[in-house]
């Protein structure tokens, strides 16, 4: 950042400011700060998972000359309007859950905090609207008191739906919907960065160059999704004595009557730093299912006739919250926790590989070598999780991955990683001077971060 950016930031946020007040402005506060501490704490996310990014990215290094919380879906526009003529960086923010440090201010400008637009409603046809700074905790206790579940959330349910369709992209819901890109968003209001101050909606196939893309194509201001008829599940605490035992029966998953929610799996290493509910053998290999509650015999069967053994099976929906809580990336930050000591770090795979062939996946990187899996339609993921030994040891791994067989992407960049090439030609109609988000979309990024992990 330069001063002569935080000169036209001020110059900027003098008429934000003004844009709630006086005749023919847009109802509703947009409030604006430049609190020092406040700027630091929204100016990064958890990217410190990655000790790559705590090298590069670490909180504090870039920071937003200033943030601007708006409260209305209209205002985001105007916001964009007036950034556009200053030249100002934009930023947009969720609830800052993101691991890639997707939302880091790396040209200071405004930082966007998009959580004041967070009302939502169900249509007639049961598809949300929604805000994209609507909390999915708060959609999904709303919407399942009216017969309605979401299609799927990521492990931090906290997280906002738009940084979710922004950034993320699985989570619960995964085995049957697959991704978010898969389906899941039927339309968006999208606000672009052109100095127009309007809104346009995409549905369809123009969704894509919007999905996943980090907001370097326009902000997403508010997202239509479907949802589901509301579901009795169950979640299921299963423990098995061998790795071989536990993937029979989790490679069998997709066999039960109705799909399960989610199925996750953890070797003993890292077992005794889950948060569960129930206790935990740590000698023994931990299978965690969110089942559809009349598949939970069929389970019990699957799980027994594999040789393992059924922990618990609780129907209270706030421990399949639980336990979704224990997935995908949780148990390596959980590990990293634990063991600060060990500096730790995790890439994402995909494959049968990991079922098959663990010992060799283990052997891609030195040390100890710990994999947690998770189940899609189509096989196998996985966080395989190490020891730090420096970015080019980390990147060293990615062909012997390919060489495996395994799908590969690393969680160590901030870039836009899917569908760039379409990104970019969207982005120069829609941000037409390249104020938003800047450094994330690029098409040769200075390392190979991959994306061949085949989850669609």
């Amino acid at each position: 950042m330069t001063r002569a950016t935080a000169d036209r930031t001020a110059a900027a946020c003098a008429e934000i400011a003004d844009l709630g007040a006086g005749p023919g402005s847009i109802a509703g506060s947009i409030s604006v700060s430049t609190d020092r501490a406040q700027l630091v704490k929204v100016s990064s996310d958890w990217s410190r998972m990655s000790p790559v990014l705590q090298e590069k990215v670490p909180a504090g290094r870039y920071v937003a000359d200033a943030v601007v919380r708006p409260t209305r879906p209209e205002q985001v526009a105007q916001v964009l309007a007036v950034a556009y003529r200053h030249d100002v960086p934009v930023t947009p923010r969720g609830a800052g859950t993101g691991n890639y440090g997707q939302a880091t201010p790396f040209d200071g400008g405004i930082l966007l905090d998009l959580r004041g637009l967070d009302s939502f409603r169900l249509t007639d046809d049961g598809t949300l609207v929604a805000g994209a700074g609507a909390r999915m905790t708060t959609i999904d206790k709303a919407i399942r008191a009216r017969g309605r579940d979401l299609w799927m959330y990521p492990s931090t349910k906290s997280s906002t739906l738009g940084g979710f369709i922004g950034g993320g992209s699985a989570g619960t819901g995964t085995i049957e919907h697959r991704t978010t890109s898969d389906g899941l968003v039927v339309s968006a209001t999208v606000a672009p960065m052109d100095g127009s101050g309007e809104t346009f909606t995409v549905s369809g196939d123009d969704l894509t160059p919007y999905i996943h893309t980090y907001g370097v194509t326009g902000i997403l201001v508010e997202v239509e999704v479907r949802t589901d008829p509301a579901r009795d599940w169950t979640a299921v605490y299963t423990a098995f004595d061998t790795y071989d035992e536990l993937v029979a029966v989790h490679r069998g998953l997709t066999g039960l009557s109705v799909l399960p929610r989610l199925a996750s799996a953890d070797e003993p290493a890292l077992v005794p730093t889950l948060t569960a509910s129930v206790e935990l053998d740590p000698a023994r290999f931990s299978l965690r299912v969110i089942a559809e509650s009349s598949t939970v015999d069929e389970l019990r069967a699957l799980v027994s006739g594999g040789g393992g053994d059924v922990v618990a099976a609780l129907d209270d929906y706030v421990e399949t919250d639980r336990l979704s809580g224990m997935s995908y990336n949780h148990p390596v930050w959980f590990l990293q926790r634990a063991h600060p000591e060990r500096n730790l770090f995790h890439m994402e795979c995909s494959g049968e590989p990991l079922w098959d062939r663990p010992d060799d996946v283990r052997e891609v990187y030195d040390g100890p070598v710990h994999i947690h899996l998770e189940l899609f339609r189509h096989g196998p993921g996985a966080m395989v999780v190490a020891e730090y030994r420096g970015e080019q040891a980390l990147l060293d791994g990615i062909p012997r991955f390919d060489a495996l067989g395994v799908g590969v992407h690393s969680p160590h960049q901030w870039y836009v990683d899917r569908n760039v090439e379409l990104a970019i030609e969207t982005a120069r109609r829609t941000d037409p001077k390249g104020l938003l988000n800047t450094g994330k979309l690029t098409a040769t990024p200075p390392v190979d971060s991959r994306l061949n992990m085949g989850v669609r």
